[in-house]
């Protein structure tokens, strides 16, 4: 039984085909940003910004931001506070976390717009007159850090955690520290901190990470 041929494309076919998807793939969308002639290349879309008004540890500030920035952004960025650290990035690690209106959150989640007329405390804010407030110095007497990098977010949410209940036992540090990560698993030496710095702390050699 003979074959039947192949249908074949003309070369005309071809060559129309090929000039209507190119011109489709390079065709300028309406949408499309204004082009900068003195940078020579495609300008980037103006950006939504709103001006706030926000208390950062104690001072009270009127600041411009865009709309896109996270509150992390802007303490980082734009307002100079770089003890917030910048972790997973996705509401995840607790490495971030701040005090917002005395309430611990990860600043990588929220917008910065969303604190407009609210208090935000950051790690900066817990020291006094150059002094470290009782909970950092139980950090450094029981060896509450390693590498250093989630610490910041853990005096946030430990501070939180006192403030709420000043004598809390083990198990409640445990679950107020719930959300804090610490990748170097420091976690008991944590727990002695806390509790030192809240007075409640049982009789273990400092620094032995042997809260019980």
């Amino acid at each position: 039984m003979a074959r039947k041929p192949k249908d074949k494309i003309s070369r005309r076919r071809f060559l129309e085909g090929t000039g209507v998807a190119i011109a489709t793939a390079t065709a300028t969308p309406a949408f499309a940003a204004p082009f900068d002639s003195a940078q020579g290349r495609q300008a980037a879309p103006p950006q939504a910004r709103t001006r706030i008004r926000l208390t950062i540890n104690g001072v009270a500030q009127r600041i411009e931001v865009e709309d896109r920035w996270t509150l992390v952004e802007l303490l980082r960025d734009h307002v100079g506070l770089t003890g917030t650290k910048i972790g997973c990035d996705r509401g995840e690690c607790g490495a971030c976390t701040v005090l917002l209106d005395g309430r611990p959150v990860y600043s990588c989640s929220q917008l910065a717009v969303w604190a407009d007329g609210r208090t935000v405390q950051t790690v900066e804010g817990l020291a006094r007159d150059g002094r470290l407030s009782p909970l950092q110095q139980a950090f450094v007497d029981h060896n509450a850090a390693q590498c250093g990098f989630c610490t910041s977010g853990q005096l946030m949410a430990a501070t939180a955690l006192l403030a709420r209940t000043p004598r809390p036992t083990p198990p409640q540090v445990r679950t107020g520290m719930a959300g804090n990560l610490c990748r170097c698993s420091n976690y008991n030496a944590i727990v002695e901190a806390v509790l030192a710095a809240s007075g409640s702390a049982p009789q273990t050699t400092a620094g032995n990470g042997g809260a019980q």
